[in-house]
């Protein structure tokens, strides 16, 4: 184990040899494949191969509520469900050290990391490198998939972690709030959109696409690099964090603490929950410029997205 936040391929496969004297309490391991375009590949992957002993938890389905009119493409999952299902994975709760892994640089296990800890649990690591990893690696893999176990999970969710588009739209304008939209330049700029119905970004934002927390091969990049990320804003009052439906800013979430600046807020409504109250919120496209280690727009008239996927 390298870090109380990410645990290495080799680190795990060593505590799941030693599976039969380990008490299943203490560590589970979770399995949180998933593709935006095509939502039933990550659960038909699990069934396939996983990591010996990992449960499933599906994006849509686990870690997500059912979408309403407002809110966003992936509103945060009711807690009482959310925590029995923990509990039925034999989650103990400040006892057990879940284990999250994708095969997306974090995308979805991230999500699962924020959400344990935002109700209360800090005994989460996310798998360094992910299921690529494990499996380039040469690791066990299995088909086999876990029976429900009994576990013990109080949820005690930290409200203050989280803000609505109401907060966001007062506290945007204040110069001591930094605004961080995770999504990739190009939708950031309003390029283009894949997924919502208007492309662009609430204005004041600054730009850091979550990829940056990790390399190419879904690797974290090492402490300074994520403590340089996040330089120009050690001092902020406040920083707020928002994506397209606060699942990849998540990463991003990560990436501050563990460059240690703590109190950050999710917008887990995201872009999609702004844009779906029209233009009368504001809304932003715009040329890039340089910003430190971010990016700032110069706004330009908005557009319609073109050719837009479904999440």
């Amino acid at each position: 184990m390298i870090d109380d936040n990410y645990v290495t391929c080799e680190w795990l496969a060593r505590q799941l040899k030693s599976s039969v004297k380990l008490d299943r309490s203490k560590l589970v391991v979770i399995d949180c494949r998933f593709q935006l375009l095509n939502p039933t590949w990550g659960y038909e992957q699990y069934r396939l191969t996983h990591i010996p002993g990992a449960y499933y938890l599906d994006l849509d389905r686990d870690l997500s509520a059912p979408v309403q009119s407002r809110g966003g493409r992936h509103p945060l999952p009711e807690i009482e469900p959310f925590a029995r299902k923990l509990a039925d994975m034999g989650v103990v709760k400040d006892e057990t050290l879940v284990v999250a892994y994708d095969d997306s640089r974090f995308a979805f296990a991230a999500r699962l990391w924020w959400l344990l800890r935002y109700l209360g649990h800090e005994r989460v690591a996310l798998l360094d490198g992910g299921w690529t990893a494990w499996q380039s690696g040469g690791y066990p893999v299995s088909e086999v998939v876990p029976q429900p176990q009994s576990g013990s999970f109080v949820p005690e969710p930290r409200t203050d972690w989280i803000v609505d588009l109401e907060t966001v739209k007062v506290r945007k304008d204040i110069s001591s709030v930094v605004l961080v939209d995770s999504r990739d330049s190009d939708r950031y700029a309003g390029v283009r959109e894949p997924i919502d119905p208007i492309a662009g970004h609430i204005p004041g934002a600054v730009n850091s696409p979550w990829q940056r927390v990790t390399d190419g091969q879904g690797y974290l990049r090492p402490l300074q690099e994520q403590q340089e990320l996040w330089a120009d804003y050690q001092q902020a009052d406040e920083i707020i964090v928002y994506c397209g439906s606060g699942v990849t800013a998540c990463v991003n979430l990560f990436s501050l603490h563990l460059a240690g600046i703590e109190g950050v807020k999710l917008y887990a409504g995201g872009w999609s929950d702004w844009c779906s109250y029209g233009r009368g919120t504001g809304l932003t496209r715009g040329r890039a410029r340089r910003v430190g280690q971010f990016t700032e727009f110069a706004p330009q008239p908005l557009q319609k997205a073109e050719g837009r996927g479904k999440e």
